[in-house]
């Protein structure tokens, strides 16, 4: 029986029904046990950033890793399953995606897009990492291969790319977008001038730029490093677009990346990634649940924290032997 047989199997599908509806309790007790820590953390670090930056800096860890986890609730709201009503997920959306800097309506066409193309060659470009393939690495000029390198080096990878993007990319709207989502560029960009201005005002635009600052780049790492190991790891699924198989994709396209509870937590259960692919209306809370009661979806081999660092040695995708590979020692 092949992957795509199993998964129609009856328990599969009955166990993904289950997990579908949205739990009004479980999302707004995940709100107050994530927001009002969130808020908690940062008033400490108004204090402490006046004593000493060393004593913010711990503070400011604890802080990114709140950030995530409200960035994967905004991810709930986007696909409409981190609450039952639609206008639900819009204003959670919309709060949410205040605090981590992002636009509800334009980054919710820009992500459909990613599902609806993830590890699809011929559909690259929209809401992943830039991949080349080894044939196309060889065949670009040297100043294309140098820009790639570039953007694949960790350092600009995980520290200084998700800086640029959450900061200053997501200020300006896609010449591709509808007016919806233009307009909620500068909407989320006019509240995120108030709401600076007002803790700017509170603090000084010094102790402020040092805290959100360090927030925002430890978040910012860890988030890119979670989305980069649930689309580059070691037995992803590519093809191109005529062999592509959207099942596929889903269950050997996306990782299991298997965290400790706490990390589990903290990410909002995202390592889960092969199950929210397989069915986006999942919510991040049931996610587990459903890995746990699908037969098949326990038969996908897991990422670990430790496997999980032998993707940084991935660079380009070798069509030939159908596997990420590192560069070329001749290129």
């Amino acid at each position: 029986m092949n992957t795509r047989e199993q998964l129609l199997s009856l328990a599969c599908i009955e166990s993904m029904k289950r997990c579908r509806e949205p739990s009004n309790a479980r999302a707004l007790w995940q709100l107050l046990n994530t927001l009002i820590p969130y808020g908690l953390v940062w008033a400490l670090m108004c204090v402490t950033v006046n004593l000493s930056y060393w004593l913010t800096l711990p503070l400011a860890v604890l802080a990114a890793g709140l950030l995530v986890r409200i960035f994967i609730i905004f991810h709930d709201c986007v696909h409409g399953s981190f609450l039952k009503p639609r206008r639900g997920n819009e204003m959670v959306g919309f709060i949410t995606g205040l605090l981590t800097f992002t636009p509800y309506f334009h980054w919710r066409w820009q992500h459909g897009i990613h599902h609806g193309t993830a590890g699809d060659l011929d559909r690259r470009g929209s809401g992943d990492v830039w991949t080349l393939t080894v044939r196309e690495y060889l065949e670009s000029s040297r100043w294309r291969r140098l820009v790639y390198r570039l953007a694949r080096n960790p350092l600009v990878l995980f520290l200084l790319a998700p800086v640029f993007y959450f900061a200053f990319a997501q200020r300006l709207p896609s010449v591709a977008a509808s007016r919806r989502e233009r307009r909620s560029v500068w909407m989320t960009n006019a509240a995120i001038i108030m709401l600076v201005l007002v803790v700017a005002r509170v603090l000084g635009w010094r102790n402020y730029l040092l805290i959100q600052s360090t927030v925002l780049v430890l978040a910012g790492a860890a988030g890119t490093w979670l989305f980069y190991v649930q689309h580059q790891f070691d037995g992803v699924y590519w093809e191109r677009s005529a062999a592509w198989d959207s099942t596929t994709a889903a269950l050997q396209g996306s990782s299991y990346y298997k965290l400790p509870i706490i990390l589990r937590w903290f990410s909002g259960n995202i390592g889960f990634h092969h199950i929210h692919h397989l069915n986006p209306r999942i919510p991040n809370y049931y996610l587990r649940k459903c890995h746990n009661a699908g037969p098949v979806f326990r038969q996908v081999k897991p990422v670990t924290v430790l496997s999980s660092l032998k993707c940084l040695s991935f660079r380009l995708w070798d069509e030939q032997r159908k596997q990420l590979v590192g560069y070329p020692q001749r290129p």
